[in-house]
């Protein structure tokens, strides 16, 4: 089967070729890398003006990040034998109560601690714009 043709708005038949030096090229190849583009692609977007996105992911090894996601755990598991001791007629006593404030406790200061982490690694592997005047200098970061 045939491949469909473009529509006649959407076909490129202009061409431009441009040259660079080997700091360029490499400067450009990485960004569109980066930008997970085809440099023609990459290029083409600069050149129109047109945002280009780049994504990050960042991975971290961090030891209290494995010890706050082992409690998330422990604490999920509580959470669950509570739930089911309610499911299969348990009777609320105080004892119960306390242990559910005390989870609840617990989650919300891992909660806390994880978004003080977070925070530290927000701002790790983001683009700046320091040439506000710059028309290509219009690269917006996203984690992944």
């Amino acid at each position: 089967m045939a491949r469909q043709k473009k529509e006649k708005e959407l076909k490129r038949d202009h061409r431009v070729t441009l040259r660079f030096t080997d700091v360029e090229y490499e400067i450009i190849t990485e960004n569109a890398k980066t930008a997970k583009l085809p440099l023609a692609e990459y290029a083409r977007l600069q050149a129109l003006n047109k945002k280009v996105t780049a994504k990050y992911e960042i991975v971290a090894d961090v030891p209290e990040l494995k010890k706050l996601i082992a409690e998330f755990g422990k604490t999920g598991s509580n959470l669950n034998q509570i739930a089911k001791h309610f499911n299969q007629g348990g009777i609320q006593t105080q004892k119960m109560l306390n242990s559910i404030r005390q989870c609840m406790a617990q989650i919300y200061e891992m909660k806390y601690a994880a978004l003080k982490m977070a925070g530290d690694f927000s701002t790790a592997g983001k683009l700046t714009d320091s040439s506000k005047g710059n028309p290509h200098g219009n690269t917006e970061t996203h984690r992944s």
